[in-house]
């Protein structure tokens, strides 16, 4: 089995340089370069602004050049910018703000927090920003990736989120006081995205931090939605986290449902799972059976299957990006050209679209700069390189700054149909929009590694491979590094096989009878090492001797068994195809 693993990793790379070649990085018409900077001057704008203006407050308010707490007085943006930071190639303000965010944020405080959006934006934030620390060049600790000021950021921020989870469905509820816990009359009813969307950052905190309670109630919640769908297959917009009962039965691919089945596909392909996988697929099919009309998606009754609502909302942008995760191309890119349609005739997308009547629905006219549609256009660009969506960048760009764009930022744009704006630019403007715009522009990014450039860390657990590309983006943009998820390796099946492959390529003397603890044995004298069994410093010098002697680098796939899919830039294939 060991020797698929390392032939599976090699043709992992093999098959991401070769389809990285396929394409030209530049599309016909667009400027890449120019643009690339445009959105560059985007960020810095809107930045500069946030730390003149409005810091260490979480938002910037660009109308009155101010500030202003939202989400839980985190200083949010800062943090849902920094890792933008990294991927604009800014290094040294990227130290900088670690050090803000380690001296200044503090969880220990009398709030109450969305556990949603704490979780996507703070600890996602954290985690993903703690996993580039080193290409960042800051000097990490001993034992990172495994440990850092910054994971234990976000193992504190996700504690404090724990103890929504405590109800007998083992669903979480939408709020929680950091210091209290859940106030005594918080309402149980909680929309289906504010339950499934905890399996990334919860399932790689477990895995770097060797704690599986976030794992354990982010699977735990994924399941109880799954359990209740109806039997045509379909999930409601809000349930009763206490009693399970579906309280809105309205089932569609937008608004409050959204990034859990975001989620299942990202979860799939992060921890190697096919029953997650498998769930989403039977979702997708009962979409596809009940919602979707002429490549559009409607809204329907979950239970029955009728149209309740023919409109298309701007959150269900993301829909064509998680297509193209699955190999779904042409159905993705299908829906996406309705989609552009709809920002080309308003130069945004509206919060509700009215598919018959053509128009806005009225109260939701408003675009608050979301990145949906782009977040779409910068995955199927990576797989097609369709240079149709370089131009939806293009107009993204020159929309934005036409409308949006003011004295102190960018802000919300009101109404679509005036261009009348608000007093708001919410901090996924710069963890989301312009990421995905200068991820759409810049072809050579690290994050679209193929894999030709890795970086080997040794840690506690033997030698892994950071860096190789693959990220996976949580909801709010944030990329984890796959691979960070098995460098950690504290359950005893993993752990052996790191032991297994430190025994092979380092030819460690095996007459001396060498062998290393497995976590599940038994002695009958734990407190007795056997004379023969060398300390774990002398392992580490050991590894270190032979890593001289090595010329081809270690490249350890999963040990956990993944026959249905293989991630390869950003899109899954299924056996099948």
């Amino acid at each position: 089995m060991l020797r698929s693993f390392h032939w599976l990793g090699w043709f992992c790379l093999w098959v991401l340089h070769l389809v990285g070649q396929l394409s030209p990085a530049t599309g016909k018409g667009v400027d890449v370069a120019h643009y690339r900077e445009r959105v560059k001057s985007m960020f810095y704008h809107a930045y500069n602004n946030y730390l003149e203006n409005a810091f260490p407050y979480d938002e910037l308010r660009p109308l009155t050049c101010d500030g202003q707490d939202t989400w839980g007085s985190f200083s949010l943006t800062l943090i849902d910018a920094l890792d933008t930071l990294l991927i604009l190639g800014n290094v040294s303000e990227f130290q900088r703000v670690v050090n803000v965010l380690q001296e200044g944020v503090n969880f220990d405080i009398d709030v109450n927090a969305s556990v949603f959006e704490t979780n996507i934006r703070v600890v996602g934030g954290l985690l993903s920003a703690h996993l580039l620390s080193k290409k960042a060049g800051i000097e990490v600790e001993a034992g990172w990736p495994c440990s850092g000021p910054l994971l234990r950021m976000a193992e504190d921020a996700a504690r404090k989120l724990l103890p929504a989870f405590q109800t007998p469905t083992g669903m979480p509820y939408g709020t929680v006081n950091l210091l209290h816990g859940v106030n005594p009359g918080e309402t149980p009813v909680t929309c289906t995205a504010g339950i499934g969307t905890f399996i990334v950052e919860f399932a790689a905190l477990s895995h770097l931090t060797g704690d599986p309670v976030f794992e354990d109630v982010a699977r735990k919640a994924l399941k109880t939605l799954w359990k209740n769908r109806s039997e045509i297959g379909l999930v409601g917009n809000h349930i009763d986290v206490v009693t399970a009962k579906w309280v809105a039965q309205d089932a569609g691919i937008g608004a409050g449902v959204d990034s859990y089945f975001e989620y299942l596909v990202k979860g799939a392909i992060l921890l190697q799972d096919e029953e997650l996988m498998s769930m989403f697929l039977d979702y997708n099919k009962a979409i596809k059976n009940y919602t979707k009309f002429d490549d559009w998606y409607l809204w329907v009754q979950m239970y029955k299957g009728t149209v309740s609502m023919p409109v298309f909302q701007s959150l269900e942008a993301y829909w064509p990006g998680l297509q193209s995760l699955i190999g779904d191309i042409d159905n993705a890119m299908r829906t996406f050209l309705n989609y552009y349609t709809v920002w080309r005739q308003f130069g945004g997308l509206p919060e509700f679209y009215n598919i018959p009547q053509g128009y806005t629905v009225e109260k939701r006219e408003g675009y608050p700069l979301r990145p949906e549609l782009i977040e779409s256009a910068m995955y199927l660009y990576r797989a097609t390189r369709d240079p149709t969506l370089l131009e939806l960048g293009r107009d993204v760009v020159e929309a934005i700054e036409k409308i949006s764009k003011v004295e102190c930022g960018f802000a919300t744009i009101k109404d679509l149909r005036d261009h009348r704006l608000d007093n708001r630019m919410e901090s996924f403007f710069l963890a989301e929009t312009v990421k995905y715009l200068y991820l759409l522009f810049d072809s050579d990014n690290f994050i679209h590694n193929n894999g030709s450039s890795f970086d080997l860390v040794l840690t506690p657990y033997g030698e892994c491979v950071l860096g190789a590309g693959g990220y996976i983006f949580n909801t709010e943009a944030h990329p984890i590094d796959p691979a960070a998820l098995h460098c950690c390796k504290k359950q005893k099946e993993e752990q052996w096989e790191v032991e297994d492959l430190i025994r092979e390529f380092y030819s460690l003397n095996r007459s001396k009878k060498f062998r290393l603890m497995r976590t599940s044995d038994k002695r009958e004298d734990e407190g007795q090492k056997d004379s023969a069994e060398p300390s774990s410093e002398h392992c580490k010098e050991q590894i270190n001797s032979k890593q001289k002697e090595r010329r081809i680098p270690l490249l350890s796939c999963p040990s956990q068994p993944f026959n249905s899919k293989l991630a390869v830039l950003g899109q899954v294939f299924l056996d099948n195809t």
